[in-house]
Parts: structure tokens; C-alpha cells; sequence
């Protein structure tokens, strides 16, 4: 396997579409439900760890796309090739997949679980995840440039959502927020911590990059994606601890829907359909191109056709919506999920780029030394 991806000029995206690609990649499904959980860990200072998780991202996307500069166009699949060998690079590469394919399942079924509970109590999950896979997939066959043009498209059209979002505040009560820093370090990067399902889909940058055109300009982009995605989940935070009381707050499953309930429009009662129905837009992009860099390793790592790989994943994902029988059982794998997560998008991303950093700087020395001598 080649470590450096060379895609034709035709696939090529330009560098400032990452900001729609990082922030369509992070707002997803995890949003609805971010504020109680991080409520429940650093209480009404839940805002700040949401804050501080968006900083530690933004420290660690710095990391990845220095790891990436070090090498003409890799992505992840060719750097661990490159750093660990063939069969051990080949190991993490398969693991790597897995844990998309996981991600892409956890944020399908949380996804059919909300339609199920808010719209369509009756309706079966066979029927809803079908629909939404089978969407996906073609999405996913278009390529790369398809898959950018929903994120774009995502971002474009939900964006107004945000600006509803405020509308309960003049409901709510501002001396919630108060006293500000309460809690203690501990807390606060408790609550940071469990912000890692809502902050997923910014490691695709390390699937994504190869195919940037303006290479340079990879870092300013992405940090801006990332800087929105952290404004809009503080704020998104702060209304919800402003708009419930404290106790409402830990016992609301997904405040950030339950806060629409208080919109009012003429000739439409029920706003939060609304909002459900177009948070199918939001979580779309998050599922296209965690199947597409799943299914890149189809291509760099098996050597079979990436169409292969979509539907293999798709008809694996669906599979296994029949062993999700209950609420319980969701939780359980959206927690392994998350864990998972913190580990292989914020931890090792890190240690990769280091050994990145210090096998490149061991290269460098030895060249030195042998044009010396």
C-alpha cells in the first residue's frame, strides 16, 4: 500500500470547505443530549467544560495536521503503514474501521430512537434505519465530492436552528449560571470528558486531508470549523441551564429538543417535529463520511473496490439494528462507543503524531550525518 494518497485533480475540494466539513462532521446527534450530561458532571459550569472540551480539541487537531505536514498527502491508513510496518499498520488500520463503522452505527440508532420517541412511536426500526442507510450509501457512492456537498448543505440549512435556540431565554432564569466556578478542576474535566460523543467527526480530517487542495491552509480552516462547533455547543449549553431548573435539567434526556417545545408559530403547534425532522439533515454528513473513510480502507488496505466496502458496512450496521432491543442496551454501546472515542480521536492522535514527530526528526539527523560524512 501506497503511504501517500495522489487523487486526481477532479476530486480535489477547496481548503475552506473544511470548515464545513469539521463542523458538519462534530454537530450531530450527540447535541440533543449534551447539555444533562454535562450537567451532571460540573453542574451549572457545564458551559465552561464545554468550552474547555472544544480548546483541548482544537490543541489536538493541531497535533494531527502537523503529523499530516510531515508527510507530501498520507492519510491515517498510509501513515500507519509507514510508522508501524505492514502487519501491524494493517492491524491498526482494521481497528481503525471497526470503531468508524461502530460510530456511524451509534449515531444511526440514536437518531432512529429520537424519531421513535418524539414523531413515530409505532413505527419499527427496521423501517426507519433502512431508509436512512440505503440514503447514505448513495450519498457515499458519489465519492468524496458528494459527501462535502452534503456537509456543505447541512451546515447551510440548519444553521436558522441556532438562532431559534435562543428564543427560550426569555423564559429562563440567568441566575442559574451563578456563582460561576463553583466546581472544582476535577469536575470541569469530568464534564470536558464526557463532551467526546458530541465532539466526534473531527478525526476525518485525518481521512480527508489528501484530497485538500491548498494543503497550507489546511490548519486555519479546520481550527475555524472547530471554533464554531465549540461556540455553538457552549451556547447551546448555557440556554439549556438558563431555561431549566437544575433538576429538570439532570431528569430531560434531550433538553436541546425539549427546549423547542416552547416555540410558537402560526398554524404549528409542535415545532420540535420540525426541528426533529431537519436534524436528519444534521446527522447526515456525520454518517456519510464515517462510512466513506471506513470504506477507503476497503480500497487502501484490502485492495477491493470502495463500493464493497459501502455496503458491506451498510448491511452490517442494518444487521445489527435487530440486536438493539431496548433503551438500556443503547446506552450501554453509546457509552462503549464514547469511551472508545475519547481514546482513539483525542488520545492516540497525539502519540501517533509524536512518534510521527520523533521518527521524522531520527530520519532527518541520519541524513544529515550521511551527507556530512
Amino acid at each position: 500500500m501506497k503511504v501517500n494518497l495522489h487523487p486526481k485533480e477532479g476530486l480535489l475540494i477547496n481548503a475552506f470547505m473544511l470548515v464545513f466539513i469539521i463542523h458538519a462532521a462534530q454537530v450531530g446527534v450527540g447535541l440533543v443530549g449534551l447539555p444533562r450530561v454535562v450537567y451532571l458532571e460540573a453542574k451549572h459550569d457545564a458551559w465552561i467544560s464545554v468550552f474547555l472540551a472544544g480548546m483541548i480539541t482544537s490543541v489536538v487537531l493541531t497535533f494531527m495536521i502537523q503529523m499530516l505536514k510531515q508527510y507530501d498527502s498520507a492519510d491515517l491508513y498510509g501513515i500507519h503503514v509507514d510508522i508501524f510496518g505492514k502487519w501491524a499498520g494493517y492491524s491498526l488500520n482494521i481497528i481503525y474501521m471497526i470503531y468508524m463503522t461502530s460510530t456511524f452505527f451509534v449515531i444511526l440508532m440514536n437518531y432512529v430512537e429520537i424519531v421513535q420517541v418524539w414523531i413515530f412511536p409505532t413505527l419499527p426500526t427496521w423501517q426507519i434505519s433502512l431508509v436512512l442507510i440505503l440514503l447514505i450509501i448513495y450519498a457515499v457512492y458519489g465519492g468524496i465530492r458528494v459527501v462535502v456537498g452534503v456537509a456543505f448543505l447541512s451546515v447551510i440549512g440548519t444553521f436558522w436552528l441556532v438562532i431559534v435556540m435562543f428564543i427560550p431565554l426569555q423564559y429562563g432564569d440567568f441566575n442559574h449560571l451563578f456563582p460561576i466556578m463553583n466546581t472544582n478542576v476535577k469536575q470541569l474535566l469530568r464534564g470536558a470528558q464526557s463532551t467526546t460523543l458530541s465532539m466526534l467527526g473531527y478525526e476525518l480530517i485525518l481521512f480527508v486531508y489528501p484530497f485538500v487542495k491548498e494543503k497550507h491552509k489546511a490548519m486555519f480552516f479546520v481550527q475555524i470549523g472547530n471554533l464554531i462547533t465549540t461556540i455553538v455547543f457552549t451556547l447551546a449549553t448555557l440556554v439549556c441551564i438558563v431555561f431549566f431548573a437544575s433538576n429538570s435539567l439532570e431528569k430531560t434526556i434531550w433538553p436541546v429538543l425539549s427546549m423547542f417545545k416552547i416555540v410558537r408559530l402560526p398554524n404549528l403547534e409542535r415545532f420540535e417535529f420540525i426541528a426533529v425532522s431537519f436534524w436528519m439533515l444534521i446527522i447526515l454528513p456525520n454518517m456519510c463520511f464515517y462510512v466513506w473513510a471506513a470504506s477507503k480502507g476497503f480500497s487502501r488496505i484490502l485492495r477491493k473496490k470502495q463500493k464493497w466496502g459501502i455496503w458491506i458496512i451498510g448491511i452490517a450496521a442494518y444487521g445489527a439494528t435487530f440486536f438493539i432491543k431496548s433503551r438500556y442496551q443503547m446506552n450501554t454501546v453509546t457509552d462503549l462507543i464514547a469511551k472508545a472515542g475519547f481514546y482513539f480521536a483525542f488520545c492516540y492522535p497525539v502519540l501517533l503524531a509524536i512518534i510521527v514527530f520523533i521518527k521524522k526528526w531520527f530520519k532527518g539527523r541520519e541524513s544529515k550525518h550521511a551527507e556530512t560524512s
